[in-house]
């Protein structure tokens, strides 16, 4: 968390650690606009509007005072920084990338060790199978994902992570700073597809991880190493199992039977439950 802090102008800072950021997911920046946090049980407005100063120094720092060297991510809506943060950006789309930055979401990632324990024994009966991880934004997708991998690496199956944006292992000086347990390969920065691909020619999975499948081509990339033998781990955005079929590029794989299992997730009153769903 003192990473997150960093990132923001010292007063604000010393206003933010006011309050739970143990349970803090992610800060609203605002032009104009009180800083917000959001938690698990809800909003907590500061009295503290952001400048737009305040979205210039964050960025800033967020990109090491190289935002030159962030374009690409930029022109995607996005920024990632080494522990992890992906930081949302939203402003007036340019031909040359994203300009006039008006507000940000900072999303703060949590390792949150052995919650995917207790769906292990579901997930294993018959073997490990290809599963989505599905539920709505912000409760809590990429976290289960994270100490699935974890927990698999630790017994003993051979896992790799194609981590586009770093916010699963966030690989810093060459070195996950999430625990990805011992037999995690990381392939971060390139597509999904791209690191699918590169993976399989290098590593010799035996399971494949991806963080928030959207584009047709990460779709092939996963129908391609379905065919290889290797089982899936994937999140996708939706309230249930049952809305993925409303959703061309989701109903080809289910329809394909590439994907058997699903994990759901249901956020009510701060609280997670967790549904194991044959497909």
């Amino acid at each position: 968390m003192n990473e997150i802090l960093r990132l923001f102008p010292p007063s604000v800072a010393k206003a933010i650690q006011h309050h739970p950021l143990d349970l803090t997911e992610e800060i609203r920046c605002r032009i104009g606009q009180p800083y917000v946090l959001c938690t698990s049980t809800g909003e907590i407005s500061l009295s503290i509007p952001a400048a737009p100063s305040d979205l210039d120094y964050i960025l800033e720092r967020a990109s090491n005072y190289s935002m030159h060297a962030c374009e690409t991510q930029l022109r995607a809506g996005y920024l990632h920084t080494g522990n992890g943060c992906r930081i949302g950006v939203c402003g007036t789309i340019t031909e040359t990338g994203l300009r006039s930055i008006s507000s940000l979401s900072i999303r703060i990632p949590h390792a949150v060790h052995d919650c995917a324990k207790p769906l292990l024994p579901e997930l294993l009966h018959d073997g490990l199978q290809s599963t989505w991880i599905v539920s709505p934004p912000g409760a809590g997708k990429t976290t289960l994902l994270r100490d699935l991998i974890r927990l698999l690496s630790d017994d003993g199956y051979r896992v790799s992570v194609a981590d586009e944006r770093g916010e699963l292992a966030a690989v810093c000086d060459r070195k996950p700073q999430f625990d990805l347990g011992p037999r995690t390969d990381v392939m971060t920065g390139g597509s999904k597809h791209r690191s699918c691909f590169m993976l399989l020619r290098s590593m010799n999975p035996q399971i494949l991880a991806f963080d928030e499948i959207t584009a047709p081509e990460d779709i092939a990339a996963m129908r391609y190493a379905a065919g290889c033998g290797v089982a899936l781990l994937a999140t996708a955005h939706a309230a249930n199992v049952d809305s993925l079929q409303t959703r061309p590029l989701y109903r080809e794989l289910l329809c394909e039977k590439i994907f058997r299992k699903a994990v759901e997730i249901h956020l009510e009153n701060g609280k997670r439950t967790y549904r194991v769903v044959t497909l």
